[in-house]
């Protein structure tokens, strides 16, 4: 975003002034004046509207300048394409990301999880965007973030009803797939996590379950950036969701979760280093404060954990899937283009708290 300016320079000398070398003095100072003006255009202001197609019903993001004064830093996405796995309803923070990208006037394709297409079908037609418009999805690809290629999918999954009807799903097939539809891509968003036992302790938690977790939360992310990498254009930009599970002792998150976001984190560090050398792109995740959202509710808990992160957060406020949305945008955005390796945290301030101001030792 650029303003325009015109400025225009007069100088006026009354007299030159005589050089001291020639012996004289000057019975009059020269007088210079300078008389600049600018005049500076109004900041872009970003609309989105419903556009009417015969294909789809989608939105129009357009440009409008403002004549009554500044418009503020608007985050502006047009011309990029953004690729977001894992979103599998419409309140959970994949989808809050994908409308926050959308009404910035990104290009938005999601990869769901192939027994999910059915639940995100129906969020695609609930889905709004701010001003009211329907969001447009370009394109939805079946994905299990699980498999890396065709090879690594077991029989029993193969044959699995569920599956029926979708092919082209590990990420390998996916990323083939965007690649042969759109050339490229210039956001990657992880938002993919899943502990089959994550209601056991760690002590209880399986072998098969711990890394279980590990493949399907963390590793995940490293196959996808591993094959999209190559389809991103230099000055991209990718995020991943985490949580403060990953740093602190949180009962209750178990199964290998926890491990699995530590994971997450230290691979997002030497992500940023490597994809930032090879590919000039930016590699962040955020630490989400809890959501009910229908992913969320498989830990049996949420709800208490809302409740505690609402009692002892410095901000004393309902965390919205929105305001993760938001910072997302921001990350992927010009706006961040030095913000690399880094952990963001979006929870209401929660993650500074050492002592919970709640517990009975010191409200007794």
């Amino acid at each position: 975003m650029a303003a325009s300016a015109a400025a225009g320079v007069k100088m006026v000398a009354a007299r030159p002034c005589i050089s001291a070398s020639q012996g004289m003095l000057t019975s009059r100072a020269a007088v210079s004046r300078i008389e600049t003006t600018a005049r500076f255009a109004s900041c872009p202001k970003i609309c989105c509207s419903r556009s009417l197609s015969s294909k789809r019903t989608g939105f129009v993001v357009r440009a409008m300048s403002g004549e009554s004064g500044p418009q503020g830093l608007p985050i502006d996405l047009r011309g990029k394409r953004a690729f977001i796995a894992g979103v599998a309803d419409d309140n959970g923070y994949g989808w809050a990301i994908a409308k926050a990208l959308a009404a910035a006037g990104a290009e938005i394709l999601v990869g769901t999880w192939v027994p999910a297409l059915n639940i995100f079908e129906t969020s695609l037609r609930r889905g709004k965007l701010p001003d009211g418009s329907l969001m447009d999805i370009v394109k939805v690809y079946p994905l299990d973030a699980v498999y890396d290629s065709p090879d690594d999918v077991p029989e029993d999954v193969k044959s699995n009803k569920r599956y029926a009807g979708s092919s082209n799903w590990t990420v390998k097939e996916v990323a083939e797939s965007v690649k042969n539809d759109f050339g490229s891509i210039d956001i990657l968003v992880h938002s993919l996590a899943n502990g089959p036992e994550v209601t056991k302790p760690l002590l209880e938690t399986s072998r098969r379950g711990y890394l279980a977790a590990i493949s399907a939360s963390s590793y995940s992310y490293v196959s996808l950036l591993q094959h999209f990498l190559p389809i991103m254009n230099p000055g991209g930009a990718s995020i991943s969701l985490t949580y403060i599970a990953s740093e602190r002792a949180i009962p209750g998150y178990g199964g290998g979760m926890s491990s699995a976001k530590a994971a997450l984190e230290s691979d997002t560090r030497v992500l940023a280093f490597e994809a930032g050398r090879k590919g000039k792109i930016r590699v962040n995740t955020i630490s989400a404060g809890p959501l009910g959202s229908r992913a969320a509710k498989a830990i049996g808990f949420i709800e208490k954990m809302i409740e505690y992160s609402y009692v002892n957060a410095p901000l004393q406020k309902e965390l919205l899937a929105d305001e993760v949305g938001n910072t997302a945008a921001f990350l992927v955005s010009p706006l961040a283009s030095a913000i690399t390796g880094s952990t963001v945290y979006v929870d209401n301030g929660l993650n500074t708290m050492g002592l919970a101001i709640d517990s009975p030792t010191i409200t007794s």
